[in-house]
């Protein structure tokens, strides 16, 4: 090699040696996942068991192994809608671009640990002013100044004053991360990728859910209208009734008012569960990401209810740490909090960047070939904190308070959890109670109406009790419908508080959105 290589060489070296040498140091507290306060088992309440028939469903402390809850419905329509949605909702691509933008800063970040390489290449036309105190001193050496050229010209013969200057070459740095601030950089990006992934798959949890929401009260919308419009034709029989009796003179005129009355009065109710419907189908279609009314055709033909399963595994308190993506958010925002302490402290530390500055440079653009024209400079920076008025230091205790706030709001999400899994299991056993009651009422009522309309038809009793039997009739089946939908709600809730439906694949490979929450799937840091 020869030796001006090898004199720009060994600087180089000297400090890529060093580097490595130091490359093990790094400054700040090591992350240390949290360990989660969760209880051995569920509250002996939220446990009750329900009267067993049929209909009722169990819960069990069973590991749950259906990821796609949905499907435990046994609804076609559904599931379908629950992976359209999975595939199209713009709050959920919303939520996998962010994911994007997270490996984007992942990438700034770890360009840090790479030298900056540029080149560069300039030609500039340059006049030196004789009338500075250099250029008089240099006039002075080289005698008087006079003409065009004279002063800079006669003490520097070699260089015309205007002059040219031809340079290109390249630019080098490169800092050697002392203490671990690139790194804790890259660390601290990692994690913040992995709170975008598991953010958006809170986001997926909460969709489905709204879903199945939607599409149940879809269906106990169109139970009401039903029950309603049966309601309506045993009301418009009374009235016949009524009228009958009256033009036979068993009857009255009261009679008839009140009968033709109960009739208004539930043609007056199904306005407000056509518009529920509509509502109803709207958000649906919202969550699907189409324009309003759009599934209408698919929607409009009345079905029931969707059942609950027989039973329902839900795992014990701390499975759910590890199944909810919101929490498993807070703690990689934990981790990220942390490793952005080490950032801060490492600030504290002397930086160490590497120059190097190498090219060609000649007043002729022909010359620029000649070994002659070479230049360089190369060489290790160190910048050492001395005073800053306390703001590196400031900025280790404002990281370090962040950490702290991120660890509270790691055991908050997951006493939230606790919280949310228990009511849901508190309401979804007696709502069963309560429809099974209903259910024993409702059969009760109906004999009591039937009996009322024949001991009235016999001129037995008034027409009073033919009303109340009535009314009371439809407020325990309206009263029923909104408990059976109550049940299958409860249900949703109680797989969303669990944190089911994030494992779900959406089927579109075609949509950009889907296809990129299918890649945040397989990069799982976990």
């Amino acid at each position: 090699m020869p030796a001006n290589l090898r004199m720009i060489a060994r600087p180089a070296i000297a400090a890529v040696l060093l580097g490595a040498l130091v490359q093990g140091c790094t400054v700040g507290p090591d992350f240390v996942p949290p360990k989660a306060d969760t209880p051995a088992s569920w509250t002996g309440k939220a446990l009750t068991p329900v009267p067993a028939n049929k209909e009722t469903s169990a819960v069990a402390v069973t590991p749950i192994t259906v990821a796609a809850w949905w499907t435990s419905f046994d609804d076609p329509m559904l599931t379908s809608l629950a992976e359209r949605a999975a595939a199209s909702n713009l709050d959920l691509r919303r939520a996998v671009l962010r994911i994007a933008e997270a490996r984007a800063e992942r990438d700034i970040a770890a360009a840090g640990q790479w030298p900056n390489l540029s080149g560069n290449g300039s030609y500039t036309r340059e006049r030196i002013s004789e009338k500075t105190a250099l250029t008089s001193l240099l006039g002075g050496f080289g005698g008087a100044a006079g003409g065009p050229t004279g002063g800079v010209s006669m003490a520097l013969p070699g260089l015309q004053n205007p002059f040219n200057q031809f340079q290109y070459g390249f630019d080098a740095s490169w800092e050697i991360d002392l203490f671990g601030r690139v790194r804790r950089s890259v660390e601290a990006a990692d994690a913040d990728t992995a709170a975008s992934i598991e953010d958006s798959r809170d986001v997926l949890v909460s969709l489905l859910g709204e879903v199945a929401r939607a599409y149940i009260d879809l269906r106990g919308a169109q139970l009401r209208r039903s029950i309603l419009g049966e309601n309506l034709a045993t009301e418009r029989d009374v009235l016949a009734l009524a009228r009958d009796r009256r033009r036979a003179g068993t009857g009255n005129d009261l009679d008839v008012a009140n009968a033709a009355a109960e009739v208004t009065s539930t043609e007056a109710q199904l306005p407000a569960v056509r518009t529920r419907m509509t509502q109803d189908i709207n958000q649906l279609s919202f969550l699907l990401a189409l324009e309003p009314g759009a599934l209408g055709a698919e929607l409009e033909a009345a079905k029931p209810v969707p059942p609950i399963p027989p039973q329902v595994p839900i795992g014990l308190p701390a499975d759910i740490v590890r199944r909810r993506p919101d929490i498993r958010n807070a703690e990689a925002q934990l981790h990220a909090a942390t490793a952005r302490v080490g950032v801060a402290v490492a600030d504290l530390f002397p930086r160490l960047t590497l120059n190097a500055d190498v090219g060609l440079q000649a007043q002729r653009f022909g010359d620029l070939g000649n070994w002659a024209s070479r230049f360089f400079s190369i060489g290790p920076n160190l910048e050492l904190p001395i005073f800053s008025g306390g703001q590196r230091q400031a900025t280790v205790r404002l990281q370090d308070v962040k950490a702290k706030e991120a660890a509270l709001a790691y055991a908050r999400a997951v006493l939230a959890a606790l919280h949310d899994v228990e009511n849901a299991l508190a309401a979804y056993g007696p709502e069963q109670s309560r429809r099974a009651s209903l259910e024993a009422t409702a059969a009760q009522n109906r004999d009591a109406l039937t009996l009322a309309r024949q001991r009235y038809a016999s001129g037995v009793t008034t027409f009073l009790d033919v009303l109340d039997a009535e009314r009371t009739l439809q407020q325990t089946e309206l009263s029923l419908a909104d408990s059976t939908t109550a049940v299958s709600t409860d249900l949703v809730a109680l797989y969303k508080a669990l944190g089911g439906g994030w494992e779900l694949q959406p089927s579109a490979a075609n949509d950009a959105g889907a296809g990129a929450h299918a890649e945040a799937h397989d990069s799982d840091p976990r």
